[in-house]
């Protein structure tokens, strides 16, 4: 299968286990949600798919070469690509090298310096606010042009799966839209997209398929639509009831 996909996975940290038997796929050219709250397991699960944290047990898979248990430099080499949460951009580096930093993880695959250029000039179409600043400390943007900063650095990999922890942890209303709409535009280009993101309902809004992690457990799966719809789901996760019951995710 093209794309990711994840099979028996396990993880913690010392005696605590954090993920237990988690299952999902992201085929390619999918955008797929995965929400739940504080502690149940999202940022670990991001980690141990990119070779941050090692697997206890299972299967991690990218376009069926197994890439679970290879360390995260190994890992991104092959086309696995996180963006994580706080953003993690080189304050003391201009803009500019923060990107560039971004095109190494893609040596022996296509790393000219005519496609890096292009790459480059793609990623500021894509955020412009970082066009006018590519000289500028990355550490003097604002929290939101570091998080489209983190972004595009990203993409300079050239990523056949993305990976994005929280892109809209600690933005202002207005710059969660532009993030979104960026995501949006690489939806449609076909990028493939496993989305961890607190705002549950633009993010089941944005993708083809969600997942609900619960405790470390995969508790809900489906049709990002159907999941929105789901009584539990807009209890827990977006605020709102529609209907008499509250239905429990199986």
């Amino acid at each position: 299968m093209e794309g990711l996909r994840i099979a028996g996975l396990a993880a913690g940290y010392g005696a605590i286990r954090v993920l237990d038997d988690v299952a999902l796929e992201v085929r390619a050219g999918e955008l797929v949600a995965l929400i739940g709250g504080n502690g149940a397991g999202k940022t670990t699960l991001l980690k141990t798919v990119a070779g941050v944290r090692p697997p206890w047990a299972g299967r991690v898979l990218l376009d069926d070469q197994e890439i679970g248990g290879h360390p995260s430099w190994w890992v991104a080499r092959r086309g696995l690509t996180l963006v994580p949460e706080g953003r993690g951009v080189f304050g003391d580096q201009t803009v500019r090298d923060n990107l560039l930093l971004g095109a190494l993880a893609r040596r022996g695959r296509d790393h000219t310096a005519a496609a890096v250029t292009a790459d480059l000039d793609k990623a500021l179409a894509l955020f412009p606010a970082l066009g006018e600043r590519l000289s500028h400390p990355a550490g003097s943007l604002s929290g939101g042009q570091q998080q489209m900063l983190a972004v595009a650095r990203g993409l300079m990999a050239r990523p056949r799966v993305l990976l994005l922890d929280e892109p809209s942890l600690g933005l202002a209303p207005l710059l969660v839209r532009e993030i979104f709409a960026a995501l949006g535009r690489l939806r449609a280009e076909g990028l493939t997209i496993l989305l961890v993101e607190q705002l549950a309902s633009q993010a089941l809004a944005l993708a083809d398929r969600a997942y609900v992690l619960e405790n470390g457990r995969i508790t809900l799966s489906g049709a990002a639509a159907e999941i929105r719809a789901n009584p539990a789901v807009m209890h827990a996760y977006l605020g709102r009831v529609e209907g008499a019951g509250r239905a429990q995710p199986s």
